[in-house]
């Protein structure tokens, strides 16, 4: 398994291609993500979001057009595929397939995971490829994703925490922004997050 990552836009959001068995999954292509994609896949088998905003999602559409693949978007986010709220002229994509929340999905023979963990997004997730747990704008190193943009929800966020607290085993994450980290690392801050919520 290979592992790509490019920060992307004025916001540096971590456009990845992970590459498995000579198969390329595109996670959160960004704004500007369609050139460095071309010169780094070479046999792309689908686009996948972890959630619905626009410098995660910008290039949706042309990639999967580009390579005649399916958008796989959690289904609580799809409506702001479509919709341009800050007016920045970002172009409208369409899921090919949603998904719903904790859905097991498989492309190609590679199973794939979409964890949700509302709070952020209505239907912010973390896409779990074996032991690799793609967090979006959940987790990042040393802190949360912001909850207080419109259609974010605190008490969701808590409860996302408080989910993934829960769980048993350590993960290799990259999140949507800044550096990769792991579950178990980031432990005491969400511990702390979840206790100030």
């Amino acid at each position: 398994m290979d592992i790509k990552v490019q920060a992307m836009g004025d916001y540096q959001t971590n456009c990845y291609i992970i590459t498995i068995e000579n198969k390329d999954l595109i996670i959160d292509p960004g704004v500007g993500a369609t050139k460095w994609i071309k010169t780094h896949v070479t046999n792309p088998v689908a686009v996948l979001n972890t959630h619905g905003h626009f410098d995660h999602i910008w290039s949706n559409q042309e990639v999967k057009e580009l390579y005649n693949i399916k958008l796989y978007t959690p289904r609580d986010d799809e409506f702001m595929l479509t919709s341009d709220p800050y007016g920045l002229g970002m172009p409208a994509s369409y899921a090919d397939i949603l998904i719903q929340p904790d859905e097991e999905i498989e492309i190609e023979g590679i199973k794939i995971k979409f964890h949700h963990f509302p709070g952020h997004t209505p239907g912010c997730s973390a896409i779990q490829i074996n032991e690799h747990l793609f967090t979006g704008d959940f987790i990042f190193k040393g802190t949360i994703g912001r909850f207080d943009f419109p259609m974010s929800d605190a008490k969701l966020m808590k409860q996302s925490i408080s989910k993934i607290l829960q769980w048993d085993n350590d993960f290799h994450i990259y999140p949507g922004h800044g550096d990769k980290t792991t579950l178990n690392s980031e432990i005491p801050t969400l511990k702390q997050w979840e206790a100030s919520i």
